[in-house]
C-alpha cells in the first residue's frame, strides 16, 4: 500500500508544522459498523460485572417444614414459608451474579476494528498529531494551555501516548473528559467513547509497525466468463496395478 492519506501535524502551541504522510493500510480503511459494534460490544461486555443479584428460594433464611397440614384448616395449601408466593420468600427470575455478559472476538476483528475507528476519525477531522508533547514542567496547566490552543478545551478526548512519552500523562489525568492510554493499547472503546483522539509522530509510528502485518498487497482473484468453468490443474494418472488372487 502506498502512503497517500496525509495529516497536518501540530505542536503545542497550535500552530501547523507539516504535512505527513499516513498509510492508507491503516488510517484509508472504508467504513464498516458491523465490525465496530460487533467489537464494542464484545468490548464492554467482557469489562462488565454482574452486580444485581436477587436470591431464589434455595438461598432465603427460613424452615423447609411445612407450614400446616394439606388439609382440614381451610387455608390455602402451603409447603414451605421460603416460597416465591409469600413474603420474605424467594424471588422467580430475577436478576443473579452467575449472568455471563463476555463475548468471544479474534484478534483480526479488534485489530481491524482499530483501523477502522482511526479512518474515520481522520475522514471527520477528529484525529490531531502533534509533533512532539514535550513541556518544562509536568503541569496540568501547560496541557490546558496547548488544548486551548487547538480549540479543544472541554471536548472528549483520547491521548495516545507510547514510549518515554508516557511520563507526560500527569499533565491530562486531571482534566475532565480527557482519557489517557499507551498507544499500543489503543482500542475501540477508547476510540468510539470520545470525540477527539491525539497523537504524536511518534504514536503514528508505533501503530503503523502495530499494523504491519495488514500492509500486504491484495491478492488477484481469477475471474472467468459467465458460464465458463476455471480451468483445472492437470493432474498426472496413476496406473492402478492389478492385483491377481493366488
Amino acid at each position: 500500500m502506498k502512503h497517500m492519506t496525509k495529516v497536518t501535524v501540530k505542536n503545542i502551541a497550535g500552530a501547523d508544522v507539516k504535512e505527513l504522510s499516513l498509510n492508507d493500510a491503516v488510517f484509508g480503511l472504508p467504513a464498516n459498523d458491523t465490525l465496530l459494534h460487533q467489537v464494542y460490544v464484545a468490548l464492554t461486555g467482557n469489562a462488565r460485572v454482574a452486580i444485581a443479584h436477587t436470591k431464589d428460594r434455595s438461598e432465603r433464611a427460613g424452615s423447609g417444614i411445612k407450614p400446616w397440614r394439606q388439609k382440614g384448616t381451610g387455608r390455602a395449601r402451603a409447603g414451605a414459608t421460603r416460597s416465591p408466593l409469600w413474603r420474605k420468600g424467594g424471588i422467580t427470575f430475577g436478576p443473579t451474579k452467575e449472568r455471563n455478559f463476555s463475548k468471544n472476538t479474534n484478534a483480526k476483528m479488534r485489530q481491524k476494528a482499530v483501523m477502522i475507528a482511526l479512518s474515520e476519525k481522520l475522514r471527520a477531522g477528529k484525529l490531531v498529531v502533534l509533533d512532539t508533547l514535550e513541556y518544562t514542567e509536568k503541569k496540568t496547566k501547560l496541557f490546558a494551555a496547548t488544548l486551548a490552543a487547538l480549540q479543544m478545551t472541554g471536548k472528549s478526548l483520547t491521548l495516545a501516548l507510547s514510549g518515554k512519552e508516557f511520563v507526560l500523562s500527569v499533565v491530562a489525568r486531571n482534566i475532565q473528559k480527557v482519557e489517557h492510554t499507551m498507544t499500543e493499547n489503543l482500542n475501540v472503546v477508547q476510540l468510539l467513547d470520545h470525540e477527539y483522539v491525539m497523537l504524536t509522530e511518534e504514536g503514528v509510528k508505533v501503530l503503523e509497525k502495530r499494523f504491519a502485518a495488514w500492509d500486504t498487497p491484495e491478492k488477484t482473484a481469477i475471474k472467468t466468463k459467465k458460464g465458463e468453468k476455471p480451468e483445472k490443474k492437470a493432474t498426472k494418472k496413476v496406473a492402478k496395478k492389478k492385483v491377481t488372487k493366488k
